[in-house]
């Protein structure tokens, strides 16, 4: 259920207009969290967490206009995503869930530069481990949408520094045990603390925030990247990008 918005947001990041995407994100947040998905309210509880799709899309948001110099407005959307993940642990129900939105909360801290950042990420991780008995499968539990989304953000803001590959595969973001699930679970806070920060600061020093991986191609015969020569493809909505550094692909 993704609307213009988004599609709006990836032109405007193949444009390096940040500012521009940073706004179309934010519209496509608000109408991902009115209606998470057809006939769905954001304020019931809901075993897929279909709110972290929106967050997602506040989170890019936000993080767009760091890229482009807009702290302020960064600041601010920031502000307004750690209110809404605070406010939706009252409709989500497992306790897990509530472990997630508060590494969303922290994420948010991160990206707007606000105070308190590692004990967001302190608290999301103590979460984890409280939550860990009420878990039946945690590799179930980790492919809901509100987990991917919570993952989705840092991976893309990986991708620039790492010439547009996976920089943060799933192993890399969680324990190394699945039956320890707490510690599992936790490892996604700790993680984050330690690496997003200082990958929010390259992207924005650079001045490149990196379109989201969608399908690629690599060594592709119809494209080529009139930036950089490359011939790897990545198609997200309804863009073909190059793989490499997200500007528009031409036709050969």
């Amino acid at each position: 259920m993704d609307s213009d918005h988004r599609a709006t947001a990836v032109t405007a990041l193949a444009d390096r207009a940040y500012e521009t995407a940073g706004d179309a994100y934010a519209r496509a947040a608000w109408d991902r969290l009115v209606e998470p998905r057809a006939g769905q309210s954001p304020f019931g509880a809901d075993e897929k967490g279909w709110v972290g799709r929106g967050l997602q899309s506040l989170v890019c948001s936000a993080a767009c206009y760091r890229v482009a110099g807009r702290d302020d407005r960064a600041a601010n959307r920031a502000r307004e995503g750690a209110a809404l993940a605070a406010d939706f642990e009252h409709a989500l129900a497992e306790p897990a869930q509530r472990a997630c939105l508060r590494e969303f909360a922290a994420d948010f801290h991160a990206i707007g530069a606000l105070e308190g950042v590692g004990e967001a990420y302190d608290a999301a991780e103590a979460a984890y481990r409280e939550a860990a008995d009420s878990v039946d499968s945690v590799e179930t539990l980790t492919t809901t949408p509100l987990f991917q989304a919570a993952a989705d953000m840092l991976r893309q803001v990986a991708r620039g520094p790492a010439n547009g590959e996976i920089a943060v595969p799933w192993e890399a973001l969680h324990g190394p045990d699945p039956a320890d699930v707490g510690a599992f679970l936790a490892h996604r806070a700790q993680f984050k603390r330690q690496r997003f920060e200082s990958l929010l600061a390259r992207v924005a020093d650079d001045g490149y925030l990196a379109a989201p991986r969608g399908t690629t191609e690599y060594n592709n015969a119809n494209f080529r990247c009139p930036n950089c020569d490359s011939t790897d493809v990545n198609w997200v909505t309804d863009h073909t990008l190059c793989l490499r550094c997200s500007t528009r692909m031409r036709e050969r």
